[in-house]
C-alpha cells in the first residue's frame, strides 16, 4: 500500500469521525477544498461513493462505513511498521506525535527535544497540546503526556517528572493592596485569574488539601484564559491571584515578581509520566525519545 493511499484512508477517516469537512482539515492541517478533493478522487478511484454530504453534516455510506470499520483498526498499526523501517538505515528517524498539556509541553518536552534534536535530523516530533484524555490509538498519536493518576492502566508508563504541586500566586503590589488570604475560602474575597481547560471548556475549580482535609474553590475574578502563561503574566501585572504549577511561577518568586501563599494547603501529586501501548512495534526514533525523558529520582 503506497504512502498516499494512507493518506487517503486517513482523510476519509478524520471526515467521518468529524462529521465535517471543516473540521477535519483543521484536524489535519490541511485547507477544506484540497481534503475535499482528495476524498473526491479516492471515491472516484474505487469507483463507490464512500460519504453522503449535505448542507448541515457528511457522514459515511454504507460502503464507505464497511470499508472504515476493517480498516480503521489497521491504519495506525501500518503507519508505525512503515516508520519501523528507518530502523535499517544508519541513524534513527522518523515521524512522532505525542499528545501533552500546555505545562509539560513546554517544561518538560520542549528542553528535550531542544537536547536532542540538533544530533538527530531524521527524527520529526510533533507535540499537540490537549487537557483531555485523549484516545492515543484512535488519535494517532505515538504516546501521551499526563499526570501519573489519569493515565490508564492499560498502558506502558514512565515517569518524566518529580512530584508535582500548585502554588497560589500574586504580585507582590497585589498582596500590599489587598492582603493574604488564611485559607483557601478566603480567596473568595479577592479577585482571581480563573483557567478555561481548552478541551472541556469549563473552569477550573481550585483544589486544595490539608492535614487530610480536602476544599474545592470556585474563584471568580476578571481575567479567564486558557493559557498557563498568560495567567502566569497577570499574576506578575497584578491581576490577582493565580493557581499554576509551582515550576511555572518558581523563577518568578525567586526573582520577586511573584510571592507564593497558602502553600500549606498545596501538596504533591503524582508527577508526568510517558504513556504509549504495550501492544506496538516502537522505532529506534521513538525508543530514544523515550530514553531521554526517563526520570530517575
Amino acid at each position: 500500500m503506497t504512502r498516499d493511499s494512507l493518506d487517503d484512508l486517513e482523510a476519509l477517516l478524520a471526515v467521518a469521525r468529524e462529521g465535517s469537512f471543516t473540521r477535519a482539515a483543521a484536524k489535519l492541517g490541511v485547507s477544506q477544498s484540497s481534503l475535499s478533493q482528495t476524498v473526491r478522487a479516492f471515491e472516484e478511484r474505487i469507483g463507490l461513493r464512500l460519504l453522503d454530504r449535505n448542507t448541515r453534516s457528511v457522514a459515511a455510506t454504507q460502503a464507505g462505513m464497511r470499508l472504515l470499520e476493517s480498516v480503521a483498526p489497521r491504519l495506525a498499526e501500518i503507519r508505525h511498521e512503515l516508520s519501523a523501517l528507518g530502523e535499517l538505515r544508519d541513524t534513527p528517524s522518523g515521524h512522532i506525535r505525542i499528545t501533552s498539556d500546555e505545562y509539560a509541553a513546554e517544561a518538560i518536552l520542549l528542553p528535550m527535544l531542544a537536547k536532542l534534536l540538533p544530533g538527530y535530523p531524521d527524527i520529526r516530533v510533533e507535540v499537540i497540546v490537549d487537557y483531555g484524555l485523549t484516545d492515543i490509538v484512535a488519535e494517532r498519536y505515538d504516546a501521551g503526556v499526563r499526570l501519573g493518576e489519569v493515565i490508564a492502566k492499560d498502558m506502558v508508563s514512565i515517569p518524566i517528572s518529580a512530584d508535582q504541586r500548585l502554588l497560589v500566586v500574586a504580585s507582590p503590589d497585589y498582596l500590599a493592596a489587598n492582603g493574604v488570604p488564611e485559607t483557601p475560602h478566603g480567596l473568595l474575597e479577592h479577585r482571581c485569574i480563573n483557567l478555561r481547560l481548552p478541551t472541556q471548556g469549563g473552569l477550573y475549580v481550585w483544589e486544595f488539601e490539608k492535614k487530610g482535609r480536602e476544599m474545592n474553590v470556585r474563584v471568580e475574578g476578571q481575567c479567564t484564559f486558557n493559557s498557563l502563561g498568560m495567567m502566569v503574566g497577570a499574576a506578575i501585572s497584578g491581576l490577582g491571584f493565580a493557581y499554576v504549577p509551582e515550576g511555572a511561577a518558581r523563577e518568578h518568586i525567586e526573582r520577586g515578581a511573584l510571592q507564593a501563599v497558602l502553600e500549606d494547603w498545596s501538596p504533591s501529586y503524582p508527577g508526568y509520566r510517558l504513556f504509549y501501548p504495550s501492544r506496538r512495534h516502537h522505532s529506534a526514533a521513538f525508543a530514544l525519545i523515550v530514553k531521554s525523558l526517563h526520570f530517575r529520582h
